[in-house]
C-alpha cells in the first residue's frame, strides 16, 4: 500500500458502516510490525511529540493541552496509515490539570455522601467538561480499599468497604462513559490499581502486598469484578508486586482471573513506566527488552510512559523472545476503543466552544452540592449551628483557613503532577475563610489568625530525581510551634464568642510516594490547638485533611469536630452553610479514624479471632467508626423485623425498621444494614455492610423503612476461594454506623 493509495481510496478501515471488527482486522492486517508496538504505547506529550507520533508511533498520549492535541493530530495525518491519538489525562475529581474547570472534592470526600446518584452526576458533568478539551480517557475511579492510613493515597480512594467502593465505583464509571462511547461527551473510565496496590507494608506506597488469593477473592476484588462485567472499558495495573511477581506480569490475576473467570474484554493499561519499574526498581528484568516482552505475553494493551518498550519489544521479536503476532490481541483491543469512540471520523478535537463548556455555573452548583455532603460532623456538644442572624464575634484560625490551593487537594491544579499549573484561579474558589465572610454579612464579626506553620521542605538526600527521570519528593521538615503565632491567635480567640480552628495536612505530605509514619497533625498545629482550647472558649475543629488523622488529646474539650476532606472549590462555602446551620449535616464516615498511629489498621470489617479485645496500652476502638456523623437532630431506630426468617439461598431478606427524628430539625438519615454469619467454615469478619438507604425526615417525623437484601449477598470466601453461602445463622444489623453498640439485631437461618 502507497501513500497515495491512502490518499485515493477509501480502505476498509477507513469505512465506517463496515462493522468494527471488520475495520480492526483490515487495519492489523496493514500494520507493519513498529506500527502495532508503538499503538502499545502512551507516552508523555509534553515530550518530544514529533518522536512521539512519527518515530514511536505512539497509540497515545498523556498530559497534554489543547495546542499540542492539535499538533499530535497535525502529525497524525502525516503518517500512513493516520490511526488516531487516544488523550487521556488523570481527570480525578473533576478536570484535574485544566485552568478553571471544576474541582469537586476528592474521591474520600465524595464518598462520605454514600450517594451513588450524586457520585454519578459529578462524573458526569466531570466527562462533558474533559471531552471538551479533547481529552478521552480519565484514568478514574480508584477502586483500592484503604487499609493502612499512613498510606499517601488513601483520598483517591472510597474508603474501607468493599460494598461502598463498589456501588460508588459503579455510578463514576456510569457517569464516564454515560449513554455509551458514541457519545461526544462520553469518556472511557479506568478501574485503578488492579488489584491489591492499597495493601501496603507499613503504609509505604507500591510496596509489596502480602496478599493471599482468598483475601484478593473475599475483600479486594469484588468492586473492580463489579465494574468489569458493567462495562468499564479500561483497568489499570498496580504498581507493586504480590507473591514476589508484579501485578504487570501477574498471569493469574490477568489471564486466569481477569480475561478468564470475567470474561473481560476491556484494555489494560500499566501505571507510570511499570514496565520500565521492572528493571531498574523491582529488579525482576535484565533489561527493557525482557520487561517488554514479560508484559506482552502477560496480557498489558497499553504501556504508560515506559518509552524504551518500543526498542525493547522490537528486540524481543529479532532474539525469539516475542513471535511478531504477539501484539495483536492487544493492539486489536486499542484500536476498538479508537473505533467505537468514533476517533477515525471525529478525532474529538478541543472544542470551539470550550470556555461556555467548562467550569459552568451548573456544575460550580453541582460542586456545592458535593461539597455540602462531603462533610462530616464528628462532634457537638451543642455550640452548632450557630445563628446566622444572631450578632456573634467568630475568629477563623489556622494555617488551612484561607488556604485555597489545599482545600481542593491532590490531583489538582497545584498539586505538582502536571508542572504546566501552579493552581486553580483563586476567584474560583471559596475558602473555609471566606465563606464564614460571606455568612456572617452584617450580623457576624469575623477575624482571622494564621496561628502556625505546618511545614517546610529541604532536597532529598538521594538525589533530585529517579531513575527513570521522575522528580523525588522533597524531605518534609516540620515546622516548629511558632509563639508569636499562637499568641495572636489566642489574643483573637479571647475576644471571640466562637473560635474555628482549621488544621489538617498540605499536599506535600499526600499523594503518590507520599506516604507518611505518623498521622499525627504537622507543624505547630497541636499547639494551636491546645493553646485555643486553653481559652476556655468554645472551639470548632475542622480537619481540613486528605485523610484522617491523630488530632491531639485536648480536642476532647473542643465544642465540635467536624471533617471536611478536601471539599473542592465550594468546600469553605459548604462548611460556612453547615456551620451556621443554612444546612444540615450529612456526610457518614466512608472510612474509620484511628486514636494513634499504633492501632493500624482500624477499618471495622476485620477477621474474627484474637487474644482480648485491646492492646495493653490502648483500645482498639477507633476514634470515630465507619459510617459514624452527626447530624443537627436525633434520629432512633426500632421494631426491627424480618417477615420471613427461615429463607434458602435463592430468597430474598426482607425486613422492616423504624426511624425516628426526636429533634427540632430535619434530617437525611443514612440507615446502614450489616450481615453478621455466626459461624462460618473459615476465619472471616465480624460483620461487613451489605446495604443501605437514604431517608429524609422532618423534624418528629417517623418513617418505616423497607430493607430488602438477597440471601445470596450474604457469603463467604471458602477454604478452596469459591465464594459460597453457607447455610446456618445468621443476623441482620441495622442502624446509623458500623458500632456494635448503635445496631439493631435481628436474627433469620439460612436453610441448607
Amino acid at each position: 500500500m502507497t501513500n497515495v493509495e491512502t490518499l485515493t481510496e477509501i480502505l476498509p478501515y477507513q469505512d465506517a458502516a463496515l462493522p468494527i471488527p471488520e475495520r480492526v482486522a483490515d487495519l492489523l492486517g496493514r500494520m507493519t510490525i513498529e506500527e502495532k508496538v508503538g499503538q502499545m504505547l502512551q507516552l508523555d506529550a509534553r515530550e518530544d511529540l514529533d518522536d512521539h507520533v512519527l518515530g514511536k508511533h505512539v497509540g497515545s498520549i498523556l498530559h497534554t493541552a489543547p495546542e499540542r492535541i492539535v499538533r499530535a493530530n497535525e502529525l497524525t495525518a502525516q503518517t500512513r496509515l493516520r490511526i488516531p491519538l487516544l488523550v487521556a489525562e488523570d481527570c480525578i475529581h473533576g478536570h484535574s490539570f485544566w485552568e478553571g474547570a471544576t474541582i469537586y472534592p476528592t474521591q474520600l470526600g465524595m464518598a462520605a455522601s454514600w450517594d451513588a446518584d450524586l457520585l454519578e452526576r459529578v462524573a458526569r458533568a466531570t466527562a462533558v467538561e474533559v471531552s471538551a478539551t479533547g481529552v478521552h480517557w480519565t484514568f478514574s475511579p480508584v477502586l483500592c480499599i484503604a487499609r493502612d492510613l499512613r498510606w499517601g493515597r488513601v483520598n483517591e480512594t472510597f474508603g474501607e468497604d468493599p460494598f461502598l467502593i463498589g456501588e460508588l465505583a459503579s455510578a463514576m464509571v456510569r457517569g464516564y462513559q454515560g449513554k455509551g462511547l458514541t457519545d461526544p461527551t462520553a469518556i472511557l473510565a479506568t478501574a485503578k490499581h488492579f488489584a491489591g496496590y492499597s495493601e501496603t507494608q507499613g503504609g509505604r506506597d507500591a510496596s509489596e502486598a502480602d496478599i493471599s488469593r482468598r483475601k484478593l477473592r473475599s475483600w479486594f476484588l469484588p468492586p473492580f469484578e463489579r465494574v468489569a462485567r458493567e462495562g468499564c472499558r479500561t483497568f489499570m495495573l498496580g504498581y507493586q508486586s504480590m507473591d514476589g511477581v508484579p501485578i504487570t506480569v501477574n498471569d493469574w490475576l490477568l489471564s486466569e482471573v481477569l480475561r478468564g473467570e470475567w470474561g473481560y474484554t476491556g484494555t489494560l493499561i500499566t501505571d507510570w513506566d511499570n514496565v520500565g519499574r521492572m528493571v531498574w526498581e523491582q529488579k525482576v528484568q535484565p533489561d527493557h527488552t525482557h520487561a517488554a516482552a514479560a508484559a506482552v505475553k502477560a496480557g498489558n494493551d497499553m504501556v504508560m510512559t515506559t518509552p524504551g518498550f518500543f526498542e525493547g519489544a522490537l528486540d524481543a521479536v529479532q532474539r525469539g523472545l516475542l513471535d511478531e503476532g504477539a501484539f495483536d490481541a492487544a493492539v486489536a483491543r486499542i484500536l476498538t476503543l479508537k473505533f467505537e469512540l468514533g476517533l477515525f471520523e471525529d478525532p474529538r478535537l478541543p472544542s470551539a466552544e470550550l470556555d461556555t463548556l467548562v467550569g459552568t455555573a451548573a456544575h460550580a452548583e453541582l460542586n456545592l452540592e458535593a461539597a455540602r455532603r462531603s462533610i462530616v460532623l464528628l462532634e457537638n456538644d451543642g455550640v452548632l449551628p450557630l445563628s446566622a442572624t444572631h450578632p456573634t464575634r467568630v475568629t477563623v484560625v489556622g494555617p488551612l483557613a484561607d488556604d485555597a490551593q489545599t482545600q481542593l487537594g491532590d490531583w489538582a491544579g497545584g498539586s505538582g503532577q502536571a508542572g504546566w499549573l501552579d493552581g486553580q484561579p483563586r476567584e474560583m474558589i471559596t475558602t473555609i475563610l471566606d465563606g464564614i465572610r460571606q455568612v456572617a454579612g452584617g450580623d457576624w464579626t469575623v477575624t482571622h489568625a494564621q496561628g502556625a506553620e505546618i511545614l517546610t521542605q529541604a532536597p532529598n538526600p538521594e538525589g533530585s530525581h529517579f531513575p527513570d527521570g521522575q522528580p523525588r519528593p522533597p524531605v518534609i521538615v516540620a515546622a516548629a510551634a511558632d509563639e508569636q503565632l499562637i499568641a495572636a491567635a489566642v489574643a483573637d480567640a479571647e475576644q471571640a464568642d466562637v473560635v474555628v480552628a482549621v488544621v489538617g495536612d498540605r499536599i506535600e505530605l499526600v499523594g503518590e510516594g507520599r506516604s507518611t509514619a505518623t498521622l499525627e497533625l504537622v507543624g505547630g498545629q497541636n499547639a494551636l490547638i491546645d493553646a485555643l482550647i486553653a481559652t476556655g472558649k468554645p472551639v470548632v475543629v475542622v480537619l481540613l485533611a486528605s485523610k484522617p488523622l491523630v488530632l491531639p488529646a485536648s480536642v476532647d474539650k473542643a465544642a465540635a469536630v467536624i471533617w471536611a476532606a478536601n471539599p473542592g472549590m465550594q468546600g469553605g462555602r459548604a462548611l460556612a452553610e453547615i456551620i451556621s446551620g443554612a444546612v444540615e449535616p450529612s456526610g457518614r464516615l466512608p472510612i474509620s479514624f484511628a486514636r494513634h498511629v499504633g492501632q493500624q489498621p482500624t477499618y471495622y470489617n476485620q477477621l474474627r479471632g484474637q487474644h482480648g479485645d485491646r492492646y495493653a496500652d490502648l483500645t482498639q476502638s477507633p476514634a470515630w467508626a465507619f459510617g459514624e456523623g452527626r447530624s443537627y437532630t436525633t434520629v432512633e431506630y426500632g421494631d426491627l423485623e424480618i417477615e420471613e426468617t427461615a429463607l434458602a439461598a435463592s430468597d430474598t431478606i426482607v425486613a422492616h425498621v423504624t426511624v425516628l427524628n426526636t429533634g427540632a430539625r430535619p434530617v437525611r438519615e443514612t440507615v446502614q444494614v450489616y450481615v453478621r454469619d455466626a459461624v462460618t467454615s473459615v476465619s472471616w469478619t465480624d460483620k461487613e455492610l451489605k446495604a443501605y438507604q437514604q431517608v429524609q425526615l422532618a423534624p418528629g417525623e417517623s418513617a418505616r423503612v423497607r430493607l430488602e437484601l438477597p440471601v445470596a449477598d450474604c457469603t463467604i470466601v471458602d477454604a478452596a476461594g469459591h465464594r459460597v453461602v453457607e447455610a446456618g445463622e445468621f443476623e441482620l444489623l441495622v442502624g446509623p454506623s458500623s458500632r456494635d453498640e448503635v445496631l439493631l439485631a435481628a436474627r433469620f437461618v439460612v436453610e441448607s
